[in-house]
């Protein structure tokens, strides 16, 4: 297996041997680290940096330690456009981000810009949590990369789990996010109800985490007479409609793709009993060596968008090992073609990078909350239970025709 540790020794003969002025890598976290959404920009921020901690704890790259750098996007595509462009001031080499798909299809088309007026000094994007189809689909271009799932991949695990476990019935209400991610969602449901023997009751689109109050939304639902809610919410829209599930005493299954959010299960309670999950991870999936790692270092084993960033990092650091500069000019494209030839041995099977789209193809874990679990959450007794996990040939699904790669030469 492949892991950071791996490459240590051959990384650390020759790290500290070149100049001590060599180039050192830069990487910009371009998250939202203020507003609503600070708590899951700062749950990147703080993976990110653990992962590049653990390469320049084995030497670092080119003869330099890894820098890190943050800048707040303020959870908007303009604030993350003149993130960018100082960034880009600054000598970033890789930028990553995760949080909103309109955030990220910001970024990568200012990367793309770049790198088309700046041949020779490019960025590359690692992309470790926006999941919309257009971003390896219409917007795919070399230098992006995604190290998280897509709607389909969520949908149809979970469909899948909850259909096996006799779990799923035959009514779904549909809630989501109006925009790219949550169009997404809609999307993936409806295409997966003849294969999970359902109809789609209702399907609600919404403002995108602006809404206080989500009590009008569960009263739509209990009037539908759902057997299970599907939902792709996320941030504060997932957090408050489980508080206003809880509040009405909603008598309905979840079907989720970041319940494991922090505060999900604390704002539901018991209510979130049976509720799934479609996610990277779990801590109680796989080997449990990682999360006990990643919890000596931070405080708490990894959640949410954690473990999937996590994984990105460690990828990073064995195509980092594929490329020698000597200690001098870093070459983006070159990482890049590296990073294309790398399979992460993650905690729960093998993520690799699909040439054509950029696209990871890896495993989706489904998850059940249960109490009494190995990994209590949000200081309760309720946990999430492994149901399945389903690898990565059998979660992805074929490229987009919308996507047309250009390679560099």
């Amino acid at each position: 297996m492949r892991t950071l540790a791996a490459f240590a020794l051959s990384t650390a003969a020759i790290a500290w041997a070149t100049p001590t002025m060599a180039e050192p890598l830069r990487i910009g976290i371009i998250e939202s680290l203020s507003g609503s959404q600070t708590s899951t920009g700062r749950l990147y921020a703080a993976a990110v940096q653990y992962g590049v901690d653990l390469i320049n704890a084995n030497g670092g790259f080119n003869g330099e330690p890894i820098e890190v750098i943050e800048y707040d996007n303020a959870g908007g595509s303009t604030g993350a456009a003149d993130k960018f462009r100082q960034a880009v001031a600054d000598g970033v080499h890789i930028v990553f981000q995760g949080a909103s798909s309109a955030v990220a299809g910001q970024i990568t088309e200012d990367v793309r810009r770049h790198n088309i007026r700046n041949p020779g000094s490019e960025v590359m994007f690692i992309n470790v949590g926006a999941e919309a189809m257009s971003l390896t689909g219409e917007q795919c271009h070399f230098y992006h990369f995604r190290y998280a799932t897509t709607a389909p991949m969520r949908v149809n695990a979970l469909v899948n789990a909850m259909a096996a476990a006799g779990e799923l019935g035959t009514r779904v209400f549909s809630i989501n996010q109006n925009y790219s991610w949550g169009q997404d969602m809609q999307a993936a449901i409806e295409a997966a109800a003849a294969a999970g023997g359902y109809e789609v009751v209702e399907a609600v689109l919404h403002d995108v985490n602006t809404i206080q109050d989500f009590a009008p939304f569960v009263a739509r639902i209990n009037a539908a007479d759902p057997d299970t809610v599907i939902t792709g919410n996320w941030s504060n829209d997932l957090l408050l409609l489980m508080k206003a599930a809880s509040e009405a005493g909603l008598d309905v299954r979840f079907g989720t793709t970041f319940l494991d959010q922090p505060g999900n299960i604390a704002n539901a309670g018991d209510t979130a009993l049976g509720h799934y999950l479609a996610n990277n991870y779990v801590p109680a999936a796989g080997d449990p060596a990682f999360a006990e790692a990643y919890a000596a270092a931070v405080g708490h084993v990894p959640v949410f968008v954690e473990p999937p960033t996590i994984f990105a990092v460690g990828a990073l650091g064995l195509a980092l090992a594929d490329v020698d500069f000597a200690g001098g000019e870093i070459d983006v494209t070159e990482i890049a073609k590296a990073l294309e030839g790398v399979t992460y041995e993650s905690p729960v099977g093998p993520i690799s990078v699909r040439a054509e789209d950029h696209q990871t193809i890896r495993p989706v874990v489904v998850s059940r909350v249960a109490r009494g679990t190995q990994y209590p959450v949000d200081d309760t007794d309720l946990g999430f239970e492994p149901v399945s996990v389903v690898a990565g040939p059998d979660a992805i699904y074929p490229v987009q025709a919308s996507c047309e790669m250009e390679r560099p030469d």
